[in-house]
Parts: structure tokens; C-alpha cells; sequence
């Protein structure tokens, strides 16, 4: 079982990144949400918050609003907005918040290693969040969002990923709120097979947000696997998408 794995990833095309970019589902209500999307086509929120292009009042939770969602995503990849990788990768992720620097690792991660407690949590979850984000990723047959995880600092792993943020980022925006985001795609097979080598020599990863999310992908796992009379543990429903940074350049608010 490997902790962590790269993935061939769904992303905006590179001149598409400023129009996609929106902030996570849950920070926002629905009116804050339609407000945002206002000459937006394609942010993002018509995938994670699909109630927007519904009737007002219209119940979040309704089957419609998950249809709607995987409509739009597959619109948005219909129309070239969003297109997947050519070969498995990790990504180098660096957020930057005034003075403010993390870098981190986005990956899939391992349910089997979250079922057996490898992936440390810390907080219950509530049943109706946990249903919404089981449903989401069922009816749209994606992970929209990831699981921010916490890993003790390892110079190996570190090294890797200062020295990739030293070329161009292949992604770079600036969000509404001031926050820069890049990203560097990291298909390299060598590279990649040392990063997973080192993750995986971690006795564990630690959740820092998105408890419902990784509860909910376990769920998505158990059934697929239950339903699938061929299941290998390789198909893509034994993982789920996180973003992991080193504890010590994480920043708690």
C-alpha cells in the first residue's frame, strides 16, 4: 500500500486558471456564492456550488443540485477549460499571504491508510455534511476539493519540493483575497518515485481540514469496492485528494 500516489489531475488550461479560480465550497453561502459567480462562466463554484445556477431556494442538498454540478464539469472539460493530465504527477503547491509562505504537496492519498488510522484525525463530523460530500463525489465521479493534511517536516522531501519552485510555476494566480497560488507539475518518474518512497516512510499524516471529505471518499470507497467483483485496490476510488504541507510552514488562523 502506498501512502501517497500521483494522479493524472483534472486542471484549468493555463490561460483559463484566473477564470476558474474560487474559493472552497464551504466558506460561503448560497447568496455569496451567486454574487461571486456574476460574469463568471467558469469559476468554479458552478462545479462546488451548483445550487447557483439553480432557482433560489432551491434545496442544497436536492439530487438536482449534484447533476447540475457534474453537468458543468463536464462542460467545462467539453469546452477546453478543463483539461486532465498526460501522465501521473504530483503537484508543488505554494500558497503566499502577505509575508506568509507554505509549500506543500498535493497527492492522493491512501483510504486504506485512513481506514487503519495512518491518516490522524482530530475532530467528529456531522452526518448531513458527510451524506453531502458522499453524494458529491458520487454523482460527479470526482474529488472537487482536497484534504489539507499536515506532515512532520523531512529534509528529503523538502529539498524536493524548494528546488522544483525554482522554475517557472506552470499555474499562477492571485485570488480575490490577495492570496497567490502556484503550482508546478511534477511528472518526473524518478522524482516521483523518491517522493512517494519518502511519504511513505512516515509513520502518519494528520488532518488540519476536511474531515467530512475524507470520511466521505472512505464511504465512496467501501461501496465501489463492494459493488466492483474485480477490485484490485489500484482503481481511483482508494484514494483521496489532499494537499499536504510541512508542519512547520503551515500557518493556523
Amino acid at each position: 500500500m502506498s501512502l501517497i500516489k500521483a494522479f493524472t489531475g483534472l486542471r484549468p488550461v493555463a490561460d483559463r486558471a484566473d477564470d476558474v479560480v474560487a474559493p472552497p465550497y464551504d466558506v460561503m453561502n448560497e447568496a455569496e456564492a451567486r454574487a461571486m459567480v456574476e460574469g463568471r462562466p467558469w469559476s468554479f463554484l458552478h462545479i462546488s456550488h451548483p445550487e447557483v445556477d439553480l432557482p433560489e431556494g432551491t434545496d442544497p442538498y436536492a439530487p438536482e443540485v449534484y447533476a447540475k454540478g457534474r453537468d458543468n464539469l463536464d462542460h467545462m472539460v467539453g469546452e477546453g477549460v478543463l483539461a486532465r493530465e498526460d501522465k501521473p504527477a504530483y503537484y508543488v503547491y505554494r500558497l503566499t499571504m502577505g509575508d506568509h509562505v507554505q509549500t506543500g504537496l498535493m497527492a492522493v492519498v491512501s483510504v486504506e491508510a485512513y481506514d487503519q488510522d495512518r491518516i490522524k484525525k482530530h475532530e467528529f463530523t456531522r452526518p448531513v455534511k458527510e451524506d453531502d460530500r458522499v453524494r458529491n463525489i458520487d454523482t460527479l465521479n470526482a474529488q472537487t476539493g482536497p484534504v489539507f493534511l499536515v506532515y512532520p517536516a523531512t529534509a528529503v522531501i523538502d529539498s524536493i519540493l524548494a528546488n522544483t519552485t525554482k522554475r517557472t510555476p506552470d499555474m499562477d494566480v492571485t485570488a480575490a483575497d490577495g492570496v497567490r497560488h502556484e503550482l508546478w507539475v511534477l511528472s518526473d518518474e524518478d522524482t516521483v518515485k523518491t517522493l512517494t518512497d519518502a511519504f511513505g516512510a512516515l509513520d502518519a499524516l494528520y488532518v488540519a481540514d476536511g474531515h467530512h471529505r475524507s470520511a466521505a471518499a472512505s464511504r465512496v470507497a467501501a461501496t465501489r469496492k463492494a459493488a466492483n467483483a474485480n477490485h484490485t485496490g489500484e482503481e481511483s476510488y482508494n484514494y483521496f485528494l489532499s494537499v499536504i504541507f510541512p508542519h512547520d510552514q503551515m500557518q493556523i488562523l
